[in-house]
Formats: C-alpha cells, sequence, structure tokens
C-alpha cells in the first residue's frame, strides 16, 4: 500500500474545526460526489466540522469487466450469496482511512470527535475500519451498504468502539444492494450488542431529503452539536 495520504476534498462549517467526518463516495465516485450534502446540513446544530471527502484509489473491478475506476475494493462477482469483496481490498483501504483518522489527530482533533461516514463501498470500508478502530470514535455512519467481511468481525472486534453509535440507512428500491442483504448486516450488529439505528426510507440507492433531515439530527448528537 502506498503511504501517501489519500487526496481529498474538505470543507469546513466554521473556522477552526473541532470534529471531523470523514466521508467515503460509492463505486466509480470521487470525493466531489457528497460535497453537496454539506450545504443540505445546518452548520447551526454542528460544532466547527472537518468534512473530508476522500478519493479512492483507481483500480480494475472484475464484475465491470476488469474496468479500471475509483473503488474502495475489488467486486469478484454480483451474487449476493457469496463473498463479493476482496479481502486484500478492503483490508488496504481501511488502512487508508485509518491513515486519515491520525491526519485528523495531527491536526488537534481526536478519534472521540470523529465520525467515519461512507455511502456504498464507502460506507462498507467505514464500518469495517471502525468496528476494528483501537480507540473510541464518535460514530458511524453507513448508507445505502452493508458489513463486508463479516465472519472475521467477532475476531477482530475492537473493544473501544464496542458500544459505538451505528447509523445503517438504505432505501427500500435500492436494486444495486438489495434492501434484504443490507438489513441481514444491521440484524448481525444488532445481535452483537452494537447500538445500531436503522433507518429504512422510500428511494433507491441513494440519499433522500428525509435521509439527510435525519443525518443532520444523529450528527449533532454524536458530535455534541
Amino acid at each position: 500500500m502506498s503511504t501517501a495520504l489519500l487526496p481529498a476534498v474538505e470543507i469546513t462549517t466554521a473556522a477552526h474545526p473541532t470534529h471531523a467526518v470523514i466521508w467515503l463516495h460509492g463505486l466509480g465516485a470521487d470525493g466531489h460526489d457528497f460535497e453537496p450534502v454539506v450545504d443540505e446540513l445546518d452548520p447551526s446544530v454542528l460544532p466547527p466540522t472537518r468534512f473530508v471527502f476522500p478519493h479512492a484509489p483507481v483500480r480494475p473491478v472484475t464484475i465491470n469487466g476488469g474496468y479500471r475506476m475509483r473503488a474502495w475494493y475489488d467486486l469478484v462477482t454480483s451474487d449476493f450469496s457469496r463473498r463479493r469483496e476482496d479481502p486484500a481490498g478492503v483490508h488496504e483501504s481501511a488502512q487508508q482511512l485509518t491513515a486519515l483518522i491520525a491526519h485528523e489527530n495531527e491536526r488537534g482533533i481526536a478519534d472521540e470527535r470523529i465520525v467515519l461516514a461512507g455511502f456504498s463501498q464507502g460506507g462498507a470500508v467505514a464500518l469495517h475500519t471502525a468496528l476494528r478502530h483501537p480507540r473510541r470514535l464518535a460514530g458511524v455512519l453507513a448508507l445505502s451498504t452493508y458489513l463486508p467481511l463479516p465472519d472475521t468481525l467477532a475476531a477482530e472486534a475492537a473493544p473501544a468502539n464496542k458500544d459505538l453509535p451505528i447509523f445503517m440507512a438504505h432505501g427500500h428500491g435500492d436494486t444495486v444492494i438489495p434492501y434484504d442483504f443490507a438489513e441481514r448486516s444491521a440484524r448481525l450488529l444488532q445481535d452483537a450488542g452494537y447500538p445500531l439505528a436503522w433507518h429504512p426510507y422510500f428511494t433507491e440507492h441513494s440519499l433522500c431529503l428525509e435521509e439527510i433531515r435525519d443525518v443532520e439530527a444523529w450528527l449533532a448528537q454524536v458530535l455534541g452539536g
């Protein structure tokens, strides 16, 4: 893995941010994809916050015929009854996300004031990383996604984040990641004792306005706005 920090788009809600949200995009997108969400949030309910939107590396993706695109890991099959994600890619992206957390630490923002967030593939990496991170985080925002490598979680889960607040949302009409598949991930985490809040919406593989309002309220809660 490259030791270079991933390039990222950064937006701050106020001068001298005291908190951070590191938000990972989905397959084939880039860090600009969720920039507009910040404009939809009410900065008055949040502490001064830096939103960091990193760009995933470009890599070949098997289910897309090996076409090279921005991806957090390779998807080796479209069959949801089998393991779809490449473990090496998940681990590499988790290390890159951990490096971004360390970069925020260097800028004066402690782990407990950092939320990991992501959509689709990005949400999978955010979940994977947050549950294994050795120091307490503020929370994890997992949108239109699922838990990757679930069979390794019990052995790798970090005690510091066993009570980590998790906001997990999914659209009933999602044809990219089926609703039932994502819901199974949510139930697995709830059965493991994580305080996960499950938010279903009547939308497809995207965010809706109701969801953005709920995200805003949750961020205000976990960041102490």
